[in-house]
């Protein structure tokens, strides 16, 4: 298993794939696709941790199941499903803001200013990268962008007030997102988003989902946030536009501009202020 921030790395990589997945591969139902991945997910890892959660856990379990992955699935796919242009990444990158803000309020642990400056440079990295001339703003999807960012991040620091469940990462992590799911399976059925054929292109597509870009993960996110906190975790993030614009320019034959190329290099040396922040937030 490798180590936290670089399985943090990992999964921000991981996630910058699911862009590109839900633009060409997935049908366009976003509540559909969110509950097919929490469920897809939740099916993979429970095969692994076939363990039971206590029931005083259940509460928690219910809470954290819901921040991150039905309100953080359901958020996310809304926002890149109406938010052209890669636009929506750019509220990913708010994440490690509010981790710090997070952090501080339930937590009560102060951040440093080098962590400030870190979460800064990349804002306005990724800004660089994903924010083009022209791009289409869409009220909602930007409401659900910003709530899918505020949902994981909360989330991930009420995991570091709670600790872990007495079970093992790959069935704690499967129990969240099984709640989830079943959330995201009612709302999907309530409000009727779904229809259409699904080919096998989309069948695969939502294999790929459930367990390479959820399953695998969401488990090493979720280890990474227990080993060295929400806050520590949370600027890798940034990586996930990064992937997202080199993805664009691998298959979509998009050249990015020397601006964009700027914000690759301010959201590596972000990466870069923010391990050393870490390690001055922990002498602080």
């Amino acid at each position: 298993m490798p180590g936290p921030r670089l399985a943090a790395a990992i999964t921000a990589i991981l996630w910058g794939f699911t862009y590109l997945l839900t633009t060409d591969l997935l049908p366009h139902h976003p509540m559909l696709v969110a509950a097919v991945r929490a469920l897809g997910g939740a099916a993979f890892l429970l095969a692994l941790g076939r363990e039971a959660v206590p029931r005083a856990w259940w509460g928690r379990l219910i809470v954290l199941g819901t921040l991150n992955t039905g309100l953080f699935f359901g958020l996310f796919f809304v926002g890149v499903m109406r938010l052209p242009g890669g636009v929506a990444a750019i509220f990913q990158a708010l994440g490690p803001v509010l981790a710090l803000l997070f952090g501080w309020a339930i937590l009560g642990r102060r951040p440093v200013a080098l962590q400030f400056l870190s979460v800064g440079l990349g804002l306005v990295g990724v800004a660089l990268v994903v924010l083009r001339a022209g791009a289409a703003v869409d009220a909602i999807g930007v409401a659900a962008a910003l709530g899918s960012t505020v949902s994981l991040t909360l989330g991930g620091v009420m995991m570091n007030r709670w600790g872990r469940a007495p079970v093992g990462f790959a069935a704690f992590t499967g129990w969240q997102l099984l709640v989830g799911g079943v959330e995201l399976t009612l709302v999907t059925l309530a409000i009727g988003d779904y229809g259409g054929g699904i080919g096998m292109t989309n069948v695969l597509a939502f294999a790929v989902l459930g367990v390479v870009l959820t399953g695998i993960p969401f488990l090493l996110w979720f280890r990474a946030i227990s080993q060295i906190g929400a806050v520590n975790v949370m600027p890798y993030i940034l990586l996930t536009p990064v992937t997202a614009l080199i993805l664009d320019v691998l298959l979509h034959d998009i050249r990015p501009n020397a601006v964009q190329l700027l914000g690759v290099a301010l959201v590596m040396g972000a990466l870069i202020v923010n391990f050393s922040a870490s390690r001055a937030a922990v002498k602080a």
